[in-house]
């Protein structure tokens, strides 16, 4: 930070209130690198730049040129500005969550004829159903659910069909399709048993298994009665993780944590019907204080499709009435008895987690300030925080699709990641590069999103030809690099913006976080490329024509059924499923095939 900068932050902080409010952190480009809150504005903007900074804060200091703050009238309203603001921007020195999934529930449902699933991304207000869960071990969710099904015949299609199929046969299903006047009672006592399975009541599940091994033991049904005691054991071993000296109402989930120099460590247990479901942990690095870092880090927990339990519970140093009245459910802090014990517990387990992790953490931290220092020296520039990298991944040269992946200070922030789905009309690497680098600018020249400091292509002089083509016609003037490889298909030396070869030590820290980029925007450019030819072949083929979404392909599955079929129809008959236009694209990129 220069002394111009420095001189400009003394003077706005003179002028901060001593008000509650949120704060937001900007950099040279006007940019929201940071938002928090504070009771005390005044007092809390001045710790940035008046104390001993270290680690990240560190890096969040050096990139701040200016703040602003807006005043509100309680603390509670500054958290809800202050997420509000998170939520619009998405800061990259605020807590990323490393997990991008929601943990999975088990599902029983309400209709006549019931079935039980695994679920994610579940909407509490609007599911009618029962649910049981979190459980972060989502192989235990689906072998439990498994389990479920083998023992009880619950309706297993998801749609009813016109005859009774193999399920019924085998007696695991009532038929529900062929006879439709099952007795309810039968049904309702399923549910009821299933349901006190699923909170921890295996006795009568356990006796169903047991008797059937049995049967099938006496009937040298060796086979089955193996598979039999395997359930049984799985039954044994989950319930036996599962168990805890609680009242079995509890139904809560805990979140304890242990910070040490810049590391913030968090252990989420989730506690049903008083047994253990299972627990989520989660180590980054922080910026500001810890107790004001947990509850953004708790908000964000329920905001990422993990649904919200009744109550939950937190260490005494958390402000629980503030969590509580944002959102809106019981938050309590345990002071004696089991659940003090167990909230100890997870605090124990949050620093054991942190102190195996620790020293590997700070050896990463160092080594990414390293390779972004040695990444600045190589390139003459300062301040590189943001990098955009870019491959395409094709099926015999056709069906491109490219990939984007970010990184902030060499740390990958997977919510900005993008997939690019590439015109029918491209039939090599370096148009499907102008297409999607076109596409990705265009937003930026348009001032709709943020522009990186740094551009990474997979490739050499040909590629960076095409980078700079693209953002020349688009009036933009941001740093490029192509990562090129040698004849043994490995990276070693940098192209830049100039064409300039730059090389790099390949035992340097630049190299090895350089490849960590490139491998994984390669990983990501095959993932979708793999996931789009998993639908079949005809589906991808479909996927790649203007105009034909899922309704439309569906439309042309039924009709043609298969991609010789298509092929060998006229464009009249492509017109009688879909419109003309859509016809006449499919038409004539289904000839060039």
């Amino acid at each position: 930070m220069n002394e111009e900068v420095k001189k400009h932050i003394k003077e706005k902080l003179s002028l901060v209130p001593n008000l509650p409010g949120s704060y937001q952190m900007k950099n040279k480009d006007g940019m929201i690198i940071y938002v928090g809150k504070a009771k005390n504005l005044k007092n809390r903007l001045k710790s940035y730049f008046t104390g001993n900074v270290t680690g990240k804060t560190a890096m969040l200091v050096n990139d701040i040129r200016t703040f602003e703050y807006i005043v509100t009238s309680s603390e509670l309203e500054s958290l809800i500005l202050e997420i509000t603001l998170i939520k619009k921007y998405n800061p990259k020195y605020n807590i990323l969550l490393k997990d991008d999934k929601s943990y999975p529930y088990i599902e029983l449902s309400n209709d006549k004829y019931p079935t039980v699933k695994v679920v994610r991304n579940i909407n509490r207000k609007k599911n009618k159903n029962k649910l049981f869960g979190p459980y972060p071990n989502v192989f235990a969710a689906r072998r439990t659910v498994e389990i479920i099904n083998r023992m009880y015949p619950l309706r297993k299609c998801a749609n009813l069909k016109k005859d009774v199929c193999l399920y019924y046969h085998l007696g695991e299903c009532l038929g529900y399709c062929k006879y439709k006047d099952v007795d309810q009672e039968k049904i309702s006592k399923m549910k009821d048993e299933i349901t006190a399975f699923l909170k921890g009541d295996a006795e009568i599940i356990t006796k169903k298994i047991e008797e059937d091994m049995y049967k099938a033991s006496e009937a040298l049904n060796f086979e089955k009665a193996k598979s039999l005691k395997e359930m049984l054991d799985d039954i044994n071993i989950t319930l036996k993780r599962q168990k805890l000296d609680l009242n079995k109402k509890y139904n809560f989930d805990m979140f304890a944590y242990y910070k040490n120099n810049n590391y913030l460590s968090v252990q989420v247990f989730f506690i049903r019907d008083g047994l253990l479901f299972g627990r989520h942990k989660d180590i980054f690095t922080i910026v500001d204080d810890e107790k004001e870092e947990i509850i953004e880090y708790i908000i964000k927990f329920y905001e990422k499709d993990n649904l919200l339990p009744n109550e939950i519970m937190i260490n005494d140093e958390v402000d629980s009435r503030l969590l509580e009245e944002y959102l809106n459910i019981k938050v309590n802090t345990p002071k004696k008895g089991d659940l003090k014990k167990l909230l100890d517990l997870a605090t124990d387990n949050a620093k054991v987690a942190l102190v195996e992790e620790e020293e590997t953490l700070k050896q990463n931290d160092e080594a990414r300030i390293k390779a972004k220092e040695e990444l600045e020296k190589a390139l003459n520039l300062s301040n590189i925080n943001r990098i955009e990298a870019f491959d395409n991944s094709h099926l015999f040269g056709t069906f491109y699709v490219g990939g984007m992946v970010v990184f902030d200070d060499f740390i990958a922030n997977k919510d900005l990641y993008r997939k690019y789905k590439i015109s029918t009309d491209v039939k090599d690497d370096l148009s499907a590069m102008r297409e999607v680098l076109y596409r990705r600018y265009y937003k930026v020249a348009m001032d709709e999103e943020e522009a990186p400091d740094l551009i990474v292509i997979d490739g050499g002089e040909l590629q960076i030809n095409v980078a700079n083509e693209i953002l020349n016609s688009l009036n933009l003037n941001i740093p490029i690099i192509g990562l090129k490889k040698d004849d043994k298909h490995r990276t070693n030396t940098i192209i830049d913006k100039e064409l300039n070869v730059i090389n790099i030590d390949n035992k340097s820290n630049l190299f090895l976080f350089l490849t960590k980029i490139q491998d994984e925007v390669h990983r990501f450019a095959i993932s979708y490329h793999r996931n789009i030819k998993s639908k079949g072949m005809l589906s991808s083929i479909l996927d790649f024509v203007p105009g034909i979404g899922e309704k439309r392909k569906k439309e042309l599955l039924k009709r043609f059924g298969s991609l010789k079929k298509m092929k060998e129809a006229s464009l009249q008959e492509l017109e009688e499923t879909v419109n003309k236009d859509v016809a006449n694209k499919l038409y004539q990129y289904l000839k060039e095939l």
